[in-house]
């Protein structure tokens, strides 16, 4: 921003310095000096600080030690320095590769306008601590989960093609391609050859790893390396790597060093097998074991078949041996002839039945005529009516009364002279007491 001329002053002086950066400007800039001394001077001012990280590169000038600390996890470094007499004080001086602690604070060294951290005191991590700070490790990632049987991926049966991690030329490689094709020897693989130990190792194996990973033929990725030291197999228990074969879709295989080894990788791989070797094995199956297979599955199923038909075959003959199919004619002939004599009984039945009935029909019907008004009538008998009532007293039939007199063969029409006085016999009390009062003759026609 520019600042406008104050009042009375001259346009041609020059311009008092600015104080902060954001007084600076096109016509009134700061020297470089002035950038350079306010940054050894804001860089003084912070704390003094430990970190830890992996020497990348190391290099001696004069009495100056210049060093590339490098992040484990990530691609970062910085730029690090310290005196040549700190760096020989060490009973082991570190090399490349190896991983240290530091104290020192930020330097801007103005000259050059470089910053580095100044170191005063340096540690190389030693194997107790980096065993104690692996364990430490593994018991996140267990409790987070991460090693757990149930997120497993399982090997395919017969895999595409096999994705192959490993040190370029490598025993590792040689054991791992020699088994796998005595087992299978159409087996393909993808080989991807990385640094399997230093500073590189860890960022070229990720890579390695994601680059199968995204391969739709991989099925199956196998981590491989020879046994060596502890140091040589720190970067198989590097947490990067480690959370990268978490994050594989494909199942990954972790076949490095020996049956003693045991880096953290193991632990969060799909598979882990002992050695290279035991991973050749692993990822496909024996061709020859599975021959062997399918010649005694043919053989079961023969022999299954075979006993099947055999019994089916019994089975047919003990049919064909009955009875009902030697003569099948012969039991429908006997069934039609209890049929022919059921009927006949049934015939017989039936006409029985129904001469009973018929006589008993006749005798019913001669019961009826012997009792009914008509036979009475024909014995002699007659019914005398008043109007539309039968005369059932002699008071009903005053002199001059009209009688309708019913006999036999018609009905006769008379007038009635009076009761009789007459006392009645004994044989005509006796018949009147048997004949009903409306059947009863008139003593008057």
């Amino acid at each position: 921003m520019n600042r406008p001329t104050p009042p009375g002053a001259d346009p041609a002086a020059p311009l008092p310095r600015p104080l902060k950066a954001g007084d600076t400007s096109r016509e009134n800039p700061w020297p470089v000096r002035a950038l350079s001394q306010r940054m050894v001077e804001y860089v003084s001012k912070a704390p003094a600080a430990w970190i830890e990280g992996q020497i990348a590169q190391l290099s001696v000038r004069a009495s100056t030690v210049y060093l590339t600390l490098r992040d484990p996890l990530v691609d970062l470094s910085i730029s690090v320095t310290c005196s040549k007499n700190l760096l020989a004080a060490q009973a082991a001086p570190p090399a490349e590769g190896s991983r240290v602690v530091v104290h020192g604070q930020f330097e801007f060294y103005a000259p050059r306008g470089s910053l580095s951290f100044r170191v005063d005191q340096l540690h190389p991590v030693g194997l107790g601590e980096l065993l104690a700070r692996l364990e430490r490790l593994r018991r996140l990632l267990a409790a987070e989960g991460l090693t757990a049987r149930e997120r497993k991926k399982p090997l395919p049966f017969l895999p595409r093609t096999v994705g192959l991690i490993t040190g370029r030329a490598s025993a590792a490689e040689s054991d791992v391609l020699a088994n796998a094709r005595a087992r299978w020897p159409a087996v393909r693989f993808r080989i991807e050859n990385t640094p399997v130990q230093g500073i590189t190792a860890v960022t070229s194996m990720i890579e390695a790893l994601q680059r199968l990973d995204r391969d739709p033929e991989v099925d199956v990725i196998v981590l491989a390396r020879g046994g060596g030291s502890v140091e040589d197999l720190l970067p198989f228990s590097d947490e990067a790597l480690c959370r990268a074969v978490v994050d594989c879709r494909t199942p990954v295989v972790s076949a490095v060093g020996h049956e003693p080894d045991h880096p953290i990788v193991d632990d969060v791989a799909d598979v882990r097998c002992s050695t290279p070797t035991d991973a050749g094995k692993r990822i496909v199956p024996d061709a020859a074991a599975e021959l062997r297979g399918v010649e005694q599955l043919r053989m079961r199923g023969r022999r299954a078949l075979t006993n099947w038909v055999q019994t089916e075959a019994a089975r047919l003959a003990r049919l064909t041996a009955a009875t009902v199919l030697t003569d099948p004619l012969g039991p429908i002939e006997i069934r039609a002839e209890q049929v022919a004599r059921a009927r006949q009984r049934g015939r017989a039945v039936i006409a029985g039945t129904l001469d009973g009935i018929e006589r008993d029909l006749a005798h019913r019907r001669a019961q009826l005529l012997a009792l009914g008004p008509a036979a009475t009538l024909a014995r002699g008998y007659a019914v005398v009516q008043v109007g539309a009532h039968v005369l059932r007293s002699v008071h009903q039939a005053p002199d001059g009364t009209a009688l309708r007199i019913r006999v036999a063969d018609g009905v006769v029409r008379a007038r009635s002279s009076g009761p009789e006085n007459e006392e009645p016999t004994p044989d005509a009390e006796v018949a009147a007491d048997r004949t009903p009062t409306s059947r009863r003759k008139s003593s008057r026609p």
